[in-house]
């Protein structure tokens, strides 16, 4: 099976600082990837929280979003108290969806560079639905 490869964007607009904490390591006593996925969520809900946002509600009282896919690349290892910087950009939105390219870093190596789809749902209804044009608008610049 041909691997995954993901390529950084020149920009990402936003940024979350956090650092590895002891429940992030595995085994091998390096940032897990359980972990790695757990921190770009939170860096996700930094980034919906600076659009007046969050995961369940997108500003309109009804509309969250629901996760399509993850692609994940791990390229460096992380380590106990690293500080850590996850950039996050919007690609790929459309009415209903849009894509996070999320870089995992520690200065300038690149720990992971992750892609996220999400589409719009109504939880309520437990249904799909297009994304809120206040939402949009913020998303598409």
């Amino acid at each position: 099976m041909p691997r995954i490869k993901l390529q950084a964007l020149t920009h990402y607009p936003h940024q979350t600082a956090l650092s590895v904490r002891v429940t992030d390591l595995n085994y091998g006593n390096h940032l897990g990837n359980d972990a790695i996925v757990g921190l770009l969520q939170e860096a996700r809900v930094h980034w919906l929280a600076s659009l007046a946002a969050s995961e369940i509600d997108l500003g309109d009282g009804s509309t969250g979003i629901i996760q399509t896919d993850l692609a994940l690349n791990y390229l460096a290892e992380g380590h106990l108290h690293d500080a850590l910087i996850v950039d996050t950009a919007v690609i790929e939105p459309s009415r209903i969806a849009f894509r996070l390219a999320q870089r995992l870093r520690r200065g300038d190596t690149i720990l992971a560079l992750a892609e996220t789809g999400f589409l719009g749902f109504d939880y309520s209804a437990g249904k799909r639905a297009p994304l809120p044009t206040p939402f949009r608008t913020r998303i598409t610049g």
